[in-house]
């Protein structure tokens, strides 16, 4: 086969890659074998230049022999908490840690990012498919998603327009799909920048619950064993999909490349696939993701040690004259892999057609390490697997933009401080990025299937294991212009912000999962910026327990040669023992004493005050001491396990001032079982302590100094918090009390706490000019 250089660019292959494949092989491969190619060898599918990277990652499996997969070879890492890790990075659709009483909780993020900057909806909508499809392909029920979005400002004068057009399409699709499956939304973030007016981000994450000892492999196994293709008829939707998400223009594409989803059918597969985990004839299951029956086929083989075998004039299709070519690299969604037993394909087909779906038989397992597709018993393509797992792996010399380097060089000493602070605190309230996001969350079902302790709005969910005392605790995190002007703290601060409001709950951080999201890794520049994040976030990982046990990597992230800001998102899941004992967020009781933990320094650089207010991003990102930052958690933790903290919150965007009036605020992160009745708002009343009053003004109320929660407490109850701190070496400001109608940060604020509620609840509504729905 003579290729061009414009085939190879369909397929997203360099002459120099062709070439490879050519020497590895022998010989040319034919229109469908480089179709094949060219999708695992992408950088969606293959890692080409990040897997060297991510192996900084790599925790060792640790836990019962019985439930866990064997270690990844060359993995390194601290040990997880107790051992909990079931199955790490890359072994598996997602990772898994054990929660005790026979549970396993299974989780992932992953990106939809290019499909979602071309078609919005369905671009969201199907990356909530995939990745709920990742978690019961194991054999764990989805019990909770979350979803990290960023988009660019729904103010911007040029492009405010097309932000707000794909905010609405991205939040309806991950609305969508979630509600018509029946898994409820309960957390996440949304951040606006003008880095992502082109090129919005859309990393959705899933929980599953599932029993130990039962978590299901996609290893095909059993030479002769069938493999069935479950569910939709396949078409052309998607078509090089994996191959677009790793080009550097998604406005390059068409919508062919995205995919369709239908959430009813994948509701009847997740009953069908959680009914068959049970039964003797299930062997493996695999989901059909990115580059479609191509990686599910490859993934199986490889997973397995084996071979696979399949006849893709078997493949039901909606669509007439598709090609052998177009069949394997079709991403119709809901779609599923299942490796049979053989003899016993019948029993299988009859439990997938109890929940109306269609089955077809498609092939089997082999034991000769090579993919054959056959068309009508002709061999149309044939590779080892070992080739398509095995892309060229990429390892680039990173250097940081002087650019960079100069904004994060700049003195910010002689910046004015506002003359009236307390509009400077309104004005940070009604921030998109700090305002509240009712506007968002309330359009997703926060509480169907009853798991739901703490919703959406809070530091972090909570949910109860449901048969136990127990709960998890998950949150998302990451921020972008922390990582642009320093990506080995902006990593750090990623894992220890996630990993910190899920402490802010009492639930002890077990694992993480991280969603990379970057521009084109060909850049010296970016390189430098996803090599030193992957660093600071492997650092923080270590220091505080929480190994990365799943993960997704979305690189080109780009537009007009522009690159997004580096935004690593981090999800980091807890377990707290006794869920009827969660912290929540926001103040409890009037009369109670308010306090942080922690320590405030002068601290401006890369703060949302100085972007809002003065327009600048640059400055030096705030520092972060991890082992203070452990002693912190661990101390936050040993207070609400002991009774002592009524909330705790953290400081995070618009530092201490906003940290206040957030924990002021009865919206925020509204419980469950409030959702259908006002929780009360409670006043504070700060004085600010004399050492800091030597600082500037705006440093103490805006800055972001990390490694800092709010938290109330029963005043008789203040004794014992000073001796914990003192235990664990973690500074203690008491600052006031709760109560009145009025937030106070004497000398510098005193605003009524009714405007400072209202501008923080409506001004993103407002913003993006919606009508806030009612809740579900």
């Amino acid at each position: 086969m003579n290729v061009t250089d414009g085939q190879l660019r369909e397929v997203a292959l360099s002459r120099a890659e062709y070439d490879e494949i050519c020497r590895r092989l022998g010989r040319a491969p034919n229109a469908v074998e480089l179709g094949m190619c060219g999708a695992m060898w992408s950088e969606h599918c293959g890692y080409k230049n990040s897997k060297v990277l991510l192996r900084r990652f790599r925790a060792p499996p640790e836990g019962p022999a019985s439930s866990r997969s064997a270690p990844t070879a060359g993995a390194t890492a601290a040990p997880p908490p107790a051992g909990r890790v079931l199955i790490g990075a890359g072994e598996e659709n997602a990772g898994a840690v054990d929660v005790g009483d026979g549970l396993a909780a299974v989780f992932k993020i992953e990106s939809h990012n290019h499909p979602s900057a071309v078609e919005p909806f369905q671009g969201a909508a199907t990356g909530v498919g995939g990745i709920v499809r990742d978690i019961f392909t194991m054999g764990a029920r989805p019990v909770a998603i979350l979803d990290s979005l960023r988009f660019g400002p729904p103010d911007d004068p040029a492009r405010g327009a097309r932000n707000r057009y794909l905010c609405e399409g991205v939040v309806a699709g991950v609305a969508h799909y979630g509600n018509c499956i029946g898994v409820p939304n309960v957390g996440g973030e949304v951040v606006f920048g003008r880095s992502y007016s082109e090129n919005p981000l859309v990393n959705a994450m899933c929980v599953g619950i599932a029993r130990a000892g039962r978590l299901v492999s996609s290893g095909a196994t059993g030479t002769g064993n069938s493999v069935l293709l479950v569910g939709a008829d396949t078409g052309r939707d998607g078509l090089h999909g994996a191959t677009f998400a790793s080009v550097d223009d998604p406005q390059a594409s068409h919508r062919g490349v995205v995919q369709v989803g239908d959430p009813f059918r994948e509701k009847l597969l997740i009953e069908a696939c959680l009914e068959a985990m049970d039964a003797p004839w299930l062997v493996a299951m695999q989901d059909l993701g990115a580059a479609g029956l191509t990686s599910s086929v490859v993934e199986c083989a490889s997973k397995g040690e084996s071979g696979m075998e399949i006849d893709v004039a078997r493949v039901s299709r909606r669509e007439t004259g598709m090609t052998p070519y177009e069949v394997m690299l079709s991403e119709s969604q809901e779609r599923m892999l299942v490796i049979v037993r053989r003899g016993q394909e019948g029993a299988a087909q009859a439990v997938f057609a109890r929940w109306g779906l269609h089955s077809d038989v498609i092939g089997q397992v082999t034991d000769d390490g090579m993919v054959r597709v056959m068309e009508d018993g002709q061999t149309v393509a044939e590779l080892p697997y070992s080739l398509l797992t095995a892309p060229p792996l990429y390892v680039r010399e990173g250097v940081e933009a002087p650019s960079v380097r100069a904004l994060r060089e700049r003195d910010l000493s002689t910046l004015p401080v506002p003359d009236d602070l307390n509009a400077t605190l309104l004005r940070l309230l009604a921030a998109p990025n700090i305002a509240g996001k009712q506007a968002i969350y309330r359009r997703y079902d926060q509480t169907v299937q009853t798991n739901t302790v703490q919703a959406p709005g809070g530091d972090a969910a909570v949910l109860r294991l449901k048969g136990t005392p127990r709960g998890i605790a998950v949150a998302t995190d990451g921020n972008g212009r922390y990582c642009y002007l320093d990506p080995h703290a902006g990593g750090r601060i990623a894992v220890a912000e996630a990993a910190r409001n899920v402490s802010c709950t009492g639930a002890t951080p077990l694992a993480a999962t991280n969603c990379l999201n970057f521009g084109n890794p060909e850049k010296p520049a970016v390189y430098f910026q996803l090599q030193q994040a992957i660093e600071g976030m492997a650092e923080a990982c270590e220091a505080l327990g929480t190994p990365v046990i799943s993960g997704n990597v979305s690189l080109y992230n780009e537009s007009g040669g522009e690159a997004i800001y580096p935004t690593p998102i981090v999800g980091v899941l807890g377990l707290m023992e006794d869920v009827t004992r969660h912290c929540p967020s926001r103040f409890q009781r009037s009369g109670d004493v308010i306090a942080l933990l922690g320590d405030t320094l002068e601290e401006l650089g890369a703060s949302e005050y100085l972007e809002q207010i003065h327009g600048l991003v640059a400055g030096r990102v705030p520092e972060i001491d991890l082992a203070r930052e452990g002693a912190m958690q661990r101390l936050c933790r040993a207070a609400i396990t002991g009774g002592l903290l009524r909330s705790a919150h953290d400081c995070a965007d618009g530092g201490l001032a906003v940290a206040l009036v957030e924990s002021c605020s009865g919206a925020f992160g509204l419980p469950a079982d409030d959702a259908a009745g006002a929780a009360p708002v409670i006043g504070a009343g700060v004085e600010l302590p004399g050492s800091w009053l030597r600082m500037r003004p705006d440093a103490v109320l805006f800055g972001e100094s990390q490694s800092r929660l709010v938290v109330s407490l029963a005043p008789e109850d203040w004794g014992a918090l000073v001796a914990l701190a003192g235990e664990h070496g973690v500074p203690l400001h008491r600052l006031g009390r709760t109560g009145g109608e009025r937030v106070t940060l004497a000398p510098y604020i005193d605003v009524e706490l009714a405007r400072a509620l209202e501008t923080h609840a409506t001004a993103l509504e407002r913003g993006l000019r919606v009508t806030l729905p009612a809740a579900l």
